[in-house]
């Protein structure tokens, strides 16, 4: 069976998502940087390359402060994927510093190595305006839904034994404008700034939209959970991964996301009316039901771990 090599979109219009909050948290954050001795920039260690904000590099941290890439939700991603990925950063891109953690697991060893590491490279870099202060000041920035607020509060639950300090959610923009420092550490004496999620203004290639929003960098109802699940399908196809075939209740693979959203509904047993020309009101598969919940399982792992730059 032959599957897509490429994935276009069918709509002409690219991507967009740049809402006011980002526009006006990216200002928020240059008149920060003042006020920062670190830029940690967390992203989606299934994406390690796709979707990371050039703008970062560019605007806040422009080369003059440290800079540590944290890839978050490393427990969906394979070991030797991890151990690529950063020689593969390290070559193409000059980041030295990179961290994978898992801040769901209250003892992952890569959010351990944060804050030394911070200390670390502040202590050995010129500080500039804040020579001679104590305490040192991150920022936190990456693009929506990859884990900023939950690296800040498992620091803080892990050093300070502290409740969470900020708003976790599972979908993207929860934190919404650039928050006052919060303390993560006590010895050494550090400072985090979290800041809210800011994509490209367009997200101009079809694909990399794509990888985005199967992640949930971009919320669902922007994009289409049904074309989201479509994607997945050419995804998986294309790296000849079939564990969606018997979650859908299928025979055999397809290139067809409507075949494996019916499926996958009459499995659930999930239907919605739809009212005919002739007006009859019939009960059909909830297709939407099903790609909603066909997405929420990729994205737990259920379909084993994923590097989507691969």
């Amino acid at each position: 069976m032959s599957f897509r090599e490429t994935y276009k979109l069918i709509s002409k219009q690219s991507i967009r998502w740049f809402p006011g909050h980002m526009s006006k948290g990216l200002k928020q954050m240059q008149q920060k940087l003042r006020t920062v001795d670190c830029v940690v920039e967390v992203h989606d260690a299934r994406i390690p390359f796709s979707g990371r904000n050039p703008e970062f590099q560019h605007t806040i941290s422009g080369g003059e402060k440290p800079h540590i890439l944290v890839l978050n939700k490393k427990d969906l991603t394979e070991i030797r994927d991890q151990r690529k990925i950063a020689k593969e950063l390290q070559q193409r891109e000059g980041i030295e510093h990179i961290i994978f953690t898992n801040c769901k697991d209250q003892q992952c060893n890569g959010a351990k190595r944060v804050v030394p590491l911070v200390h670390q490279l502040v202590s050995s870099s010129e500080r500039y305006n804040r020579t001679g202060i104590k305490d040192a000041s991150i920022m936190i920035i990456g693009v929506p839904n990859v884990g900023k607020s939950s690296l800040i509060n498992a620091l803080r639950n892990k050093i300070l034994r502290k409740k969470s300090a900020t708003q976790v959610g599972n979908v993207a923009g929860v934190t919404r404008s650039v928050l006052e420092r919060i303390k993560i550490s006590e010895d050494p004496l550090v400072y985090m700034i979290d800041t809210p999620g800011i994509l490209e203004p367009k997200v101009t290639d079809d694909e990399m939209g794509m990888k985005l929003a199967l992640v949930g960098c971009l919320p669902d109802h922007l994009v289409g959970e049904e074309l989201i699940a479509d994607y997945m399908l050419y995804w998986m196809n294309k790296h000849k991964r079939f564990e969606y075939v018997e979650t859908a209740g299928l025979q055999e693979p397809t290139d067809m996301v409507a075949e494996v959203l019916i499926s996958y509904a009459k499995k659930l047993g999930v239907q919605r009316k739809y009212k005919k020309l002739d007006g009859q009101v019939v009960n059909i598969p909830d297709m939407l039901t099903a790609a909603q919940r066909l997405v929420r399982k990729f994205r737990a792992g259920d379909f084993g771990s994923v590097n989507l730059d691969s």
